[in-house]
């Protein structure tokens, strides 16, 4: 037996309906922030106890291999705080971090905070465009195979040898065929978009056939579900059905493979900057290394979290906006 509410608290379980879901984005956007922030603060904490566990004095370490002077030390230790107790220098690097300010590079005489920024823009450049060649590269060759045995043999044997083949390897076969023989791209340089053409496939191909295996398999299943025979007799083409329908439903394991792979693309970078003579943060962080440029190398690592962090918050965003589920939450339990 069920008794029927009452027209005002119809209008109060409607409203609680409405705000519980928005409630729940909330609270899940606000957990994500403070995990970001969290992680935030570990890079920069392990970035400052790495100062103080190397081997030998601060300022030497900081200095890599330039000439130590009094007036140099005299510097760093005022930068740094090297005379206040640990816990001061500790918080004190967490509140410059904070700010952006990394202190300042003694091996190129410059702000680290400048340097970053002046090669960190050719290295997203070059991030963003592999990452749209590996989407483009995903869609296409998931749809156009999913469910066709013939054209799917064919996708997994490409895909099998653009993701064995070494960034540096593919690099230099693309650089043969279309610089030095066709001549259709430039060999190197950073100048233009079609300096940007080669890169970008070097780096994105094999990302792209990881992701389009993912996104095939999901895409297989989800037109198998009864949804796809209800879209089926609306006299939906079949393009249309895997486009607009299917996709959405298959995207959920391949956004997730990608938000991991996203941040491996700057690992890839270092290699293709080298092979194309890009500037960027990989030549960067390489020359950094081998000059022994603390600063810079830590840095470049905090800055590595913090595109980590971020990756991670939008494909957090992105699966609320793919499955509705998520946003809405289950109210059996309060229901019963």
């Amino acid at each position: 037996m069920t008794l029927e509410a009452t027209a005002p608290e119809q209008v109060e379980l409607v409203a609680d309906a409405q705000t519980e879901p928005s409630r729940g984005i909330w609270l899940r956007v606000l957990l994500r922030l403070l995990s970001a922030l969290s992680v935030l603060w570990g890079a920069a904490t392990l970035a400052f106890i790495s100062v103080r566990l190397a081997p030998g004095d601060t300022v030497d370490v900081l200095l890599g291999e330039q000439q130590r002077t009094p007036e140099v030390e005299a510097a760093i230790r005022a930068e740094w705080g090297l005379d206040s107790p640990v816990v001061v220098q500790y918080f004190r690097y967490l509140w410059h971090s904070a700010h952006g300010d990394f202190g300042r590079s003694y091996v190129l005489q410059q702000p680290v905070s400048d340097i970053l920024r002046s090669q960190a823009g050719p290295t997203l450049e070059l991030t963003a465009a592999a990452l749209l060649v590996a989407l483009i590269f995903a869609v296409v060759v998931a749809t156009t195979t999913a469910q066709r045995r013939r054209s799917r043999a064919l996708a997994n044997t490409v895909e099998l040898a653009l993701v064995s083949t070494p960034t540096f390897w593919l690099g230099i076969v693309l650089l043969s065929v279309f610089s030095f023989n066709l001549k259709i791209f430039p060999v190197s340089g950073n100048k233009g978009a079609a300096a940007l053409v080669l890169p970008a496939l070097t780096l994105g191909l094999s990302l792209g056939a990881v992701i389009s295996q993912v996104l095939r398999d999901g895409l297989e299943r989800a037109l198998e579900e009864p949804f796809a025979l209800t879209v089926k007799s609306w006299s939906v083409s079949e393009s249309a059905l895997r486009l607009r329908h299917g996709l959405r439903h298959a995207a959920l394991p391949a956004v997730t493979l990608t938000g991991w792979l996203v941040g491996g693309l700057l690992g890839g970078a270092v290699i293709t900057e080298a092979v194309f003579g890009r500037p960027g943060l990989g030549r960067l962080t390489v020359n950094a290394v081998l000059a022994q440029d603390l600063p810079v190398v830590l840095a470049v690592a905090i800055l590595s979290a913090l595109v980590y962090v971020v990756i991670s918050t939008i494909v957090d965003l992105l699966y609320l906006w793919l499955d509705p589920r998520l946003r809405t939450g289950s109210r059996e339990g309060r229901s019963r």
